[in-house]
Formats: structure tokens, sequence, C-alpha cells
């Protein structure tokens, strides 16, 4: 047998107790109707947890009035959308147009003819109910759209791989890294969730540099450097220029996290304030990272020795601001470098979710394995 749908709740607002009860005794057979005989109670029920799907409204109350309710719960965005329909003695012209151009989606004057109360309600919900959809369709093609394009900047991330001479999970950890930093600095949720999604990226301009200076086990001279310096560019220039904001980030973090506070950092020398702030914050998370791990042209820094070098270079090749940021949320930091290590197998494409940490922070056991990824060229 198939489960009753739950009834589409009515809230209906009059400070006449009669009136109510004669809108209740149309409506109540087919929906579930809340009442309210003051503004202040109406708005109260509209705010709460469970709002109402439509909203039959008086006009002349004491206190807030009929348009001053309307008003507000237009200005409103998490409300706005709730079908109002002016249930009122006032039949003016003018009344109903005001009314309407407040945001009302029709007028009922009284006496009220049950008929058309319930045809009217009954079309206005159907409608709200199409709206509902609409947007709910929307919000899901926006959602897949936003993870194809987190998809392309992984598999771009990727690429840089089969250019490099490492594997590990670096890309994985630098970008736990700087959404953490992100958010300890004072940024949303929508913001750090945009760096960790686009980190991934930074060093997609490798593609571009020689096997033979990319894949040099030693150290690099002049030349070989002033051709590394220019991987920044290529990988701008990759990404291109976009409107989206996802894209757009992904292209000023791998054009800006190799430049340095004081000015001394490439391709541009950029100083201070002038380097993107998401630039600032992946050269934290990447140089960090970079110190900590085995390199072919060098080992892994004790943590304690990290931390005083990344000191030492605060002011000059990072941000002070974001190093306190940094500091802050080195707990969390540890741990991700703990449970995303090298040495725990490689995590796949499916298990890199934006919110994996974030989920399961109190329970490390519950993360999964780690990310193969790309060489970090300091």
């Amino acid at each position: 047998m198939t489960p009753l749908l739950p009834k589409q709740s009515i809230l209906v607002v009059d400070d006449s107790p009669e009136n109510i009860t004669i809108l209740s005794d149309v409506l109540s057979h087919d929906y579930r109707i809340r009442v309210a005989t003051s503004g202040e109670k109406a708005l109260k029920i509209v705010y709460s947890d469970e709002p109402p799907d439509l909203i039959l409204l008086d006009i002349m109350m004491p206190g807030l009035s009929g348009l001053e309710i309307c008003r507000r719960l237009k200005a409103n965005p998490d409300r706005r959308r709730i079908p109002i329909i002016f249930v009122t003695a006032m039949s003016s012209t003018e009344d109903e147009q005001r009314g309407l151009e407040l945001g009302a989606v029709d007028y009922i004057t009284k006496p009220i003819s049950p008929p058309i109360v319930k045809a009217r309600v009954r079309t206005h919900l159907a409608l709200y109910d199409q709206s509902r959809e609409l947007e709910r369709m929307v919000r899901q093609r926006t959602a897949e759209l936003m993870t194809t394009r987190q998809q392309i900047i992984r598999r771009l991330g990727r690429a840089a791989e089969f250019k490099d001479n490492e594997t590990g999970n670096h890309v994985l950890r630098m970008s736990h890294y700087a959404r953490l930093i992100a958010e300890a600095h004072g940024l949303g949720d929508e913001a750090a969730s945009i760096i960790f999604n686009t980190a991934p990226m930074h060093d997609i301009g490798k593609i571009g540099i020689p096997d033979a200076i990319l894949l040099k086990p030693g150290k690099l001279n002049a030349e070989e450097w002033k051709i590394m310096h220019q991987h920044p560019i290529m990988g701008a220039e990759i990404i291109g220029k976009h409107d989206n904001e996802l894209l757009e980030t992904a292209r000023i973090i791998a054009l800006s996290h190799h430049e340095k506070w004081d000015g001394s950092g490439y391709p541009r020398q950029l100083k201070g304030e002038e380097i993107p702030l998401e630039g600032r914050i992946v050269a934290i998370a990447d140089v960090f990272d970079a110190l900590v791990s085995v390199r072919p042209y060098k080992p892994a820094f004790a943590l304690d020795d990290a931390l005083r070098l990344m000191d030492e270079q605060t002011g000059k090749h990072f941000d002070p601001a974001l190093m306190e940021a940094f500091r802050k949320t080195l707990p969390e930091i540890l741990r991700i470098r703990e449970i995303y290590a090298d040495e725990n197998g490689a995590l796949t494409d499916l298990e890199f979710q934006i919110r994996e940490i974030y989920d399961h922070r109190n329970d490390p056991a519950g993360y999964p394995g780690v990310l193969t990824s790309q060489k970090e060229g300091n």
C-alpha cells in the first residue's frame, strides 16, 4: 500500500478568531492548518524549522499589519518564496495593487467564497511545488557542474604527476593544510572549500618544464632555475582566465604560490598583500609539506627543524598573519600529515572528497588512505 503523503501546511493569519474559524473549516479537510492572531506570532511560525507552504494573510491587524508582514518575508531570502494570499475586506484597486507590489501572489476579498478560496489555494500550492522542483533541479545541475569542474582540476593535477619523479600524497595533504589555514584565518566555509579544491592545480605548469630539469636528482643550476621559474606562468596559461570562480582561483594559485611576502619570489616579484590571499595560503601549505617530506634532493626535516625554518621565514617568505593561522591549526595539520603519510598507500580520486576530513575529524580511524601525487618544487 502506498503511504499517504503528509498534508501541505497553510498558515492563516487574522486577528479575528471568527475569520480564522471560517477559513479553517473550508480548508482543514485537505490541508494542515496553523493559525496566528498577530503579526508577531505569524513571523515566529514562518521563521520556525517547519515553515508553512502557503500563507493566508489579513491586511488590517493591530501591531504588524499584513502589508508589513509581507514586506518582511519578501525581504528574507529563506522565506520569500512562500506564496502569500491576502484575505481582506479592503477591496479597492489601490489596495490590491499595493499588496501585489509587495509580493503577494493573489487577493481574496471578504466575505469569502469557499470554492474560490479552495481553487486559489490549490492553484498557488501547485505553482509553489513546481517552483521548488525547478529550484531543486537547478541546484542538482549546479552541483553536477561543480563536481565536473572539480574532477577536471584533479585530472589536470594528476597530469603533472606523470612529469614528475615523485609519487606520494603531497597534493592531498597540502590541499587540506591550505583549507585549515584558510579557516583559521577567518575565511568562510565556501571560500575555504574553493581553496581546498583548487590547490591541487598549483604545480600544473610543470607539464611545460623539460624532463631533464624536472627529473634532475641534484640541484639545479642558474639557467635551469630560470626555466623552472616559468612553471607558474605556464600553469596559469594552461588553466586560462575564466569567469567561473573555481577555475579562476586555480589559475591565481598556480601563478602566485611561489611569490614571497618580501617580494623576492617568482614569477612577478609581488610583495605583501599584492600577492593574492589564496597564493599566500597555498605557499605555506606547500612549503611545510615539502620540508617534512622526503625528496630526491633531500631527506625529510624533523618537525621542530621545519617549524623553526618556517618561523624564520615569517615576514620574508610567508605572510605573518597567515603564519599565526598555521600555528593555530597545527595540531590538525599534523593529524592529516600522519593519516595521509606516503607509506599508508594510495588514495583513489573517488575518496578525495571536499568534506572528508571535516566529516570524520573526530574519528581518525575512519579516514581512508592516501592519494598518489606530484613533486613539490621549491
